[in-house]
């Protein structure tokens, strides 16, 4: 079994990316073929494409989500997963995927965004994001770290655990997309330790050079200790073993190609 991550060239390498943009957000700069081709040379297994819910002010139409059969699931031996970074809604929670569309997504993230959710108290983001992992809809909540967004970290990380969500880690959180993240991303690591619960890593790629690096999310991680078993997109079986928790055929659909990993 390989492990999380490869170390190509000074750099950490996710094996499977749960989170990533492409040109259909037109704030990001890649197509997915050109993820393809970086997620074949970094040596990963996985990828996931995960435009914005349609209330953010450049996401893509629905029919974008629900098109996406046309895209093949293997492209030179690397698995594509069709998600959505949903936007939490104001100010009770809840999401902004539209009716009908579940069946087409492998997953969703449920994320704060400014443009969307005004940045409200604490009491009251904790109450949102709560509201939105009991949907039952989502599986992971994007960039819980934002400081603009401040949550009772251990209530969510004990609501998430309850419904068998996961909080991700988010490598560009790290590098100026929410600044000021870094000491709240080690507290969620902590936390999440301490409360027996997992994680994702993702690098919310925007452009396909991005795709897969973890570099900074590892970094806070080793410094605290988190145990690496705790992810669980650590590699395609333990991503897809979760997925099939959710009722998601996914795992279903690629079981002929894990049997290769």
């Amino acid at each position: 079994m390989l492990s999380l991550i490869k170390i190509q060239e000074n750099r950490m390498t996710l094996l499977v990316d749960t989170h990533s943009h492409t040109v259909a957000s037109t704030h990001a700069y890649s197509t997915v073929q050109e993820y393809a081709v970086q997620a074949k040379l970094k040596g990963m297994q996985m990828f996931s494409l995960t435009e914005h819910g349609p209330t953010m002010p450049d996401s893509p139409h629905p029919w974008h989500f629900g098109n996406r059969h046309v895209l093949p699931r293997l492209v030179d031996g690397v698995a594509i997963l069709r998600a959505i970074e949903a936007n939490i809604m104001p100010v009770d929670g809840g999401h902004d995927i539209p009716n009908g569309l579940h069946p087409f997504l492998d997953f969703a993230i449920a994320s704060f965004h400014e443009p969307v959710f005004a940045p409200a108290s604490k009491a009251q983001n904790t109450k949102a994001m709560i509201a939105t992992i009991e949907t039952g809809d989502i599986q992971i909540i994007g960039h819980p770290g934002n400081p603009n967004f401040p949550i009772d970290i251990a209530e969510v990380v004990r609501a998430a655990k309850d419904n068998n969500v996961v909080l991700e880690v988010n490598n560009s959180s790290f590098k100026g997309s929410r600044s000021g993240s870094a000491p709240n991303c080690k507290k969620v690591l902590e936390i999440t330790d301490k409360l027996d619960w997992k994680i994702v890593f993702a690098s919310d790629a925007h452009v396909a050079y991005d795709v897969g690096n973890d570099a900074l999310s590892m970094a806070c991680a080793n410094e605290v200790g988190f145990p690496m078993h705790r992810i669980v997109n650590r590699d395609a079986h333990s991503f897809t073993a979760f997925l099939a928790q959710h009722n998601k055929p996914v795992a279903v659909e690629l079981k002929d190609w894990l049997k290769t990993l």
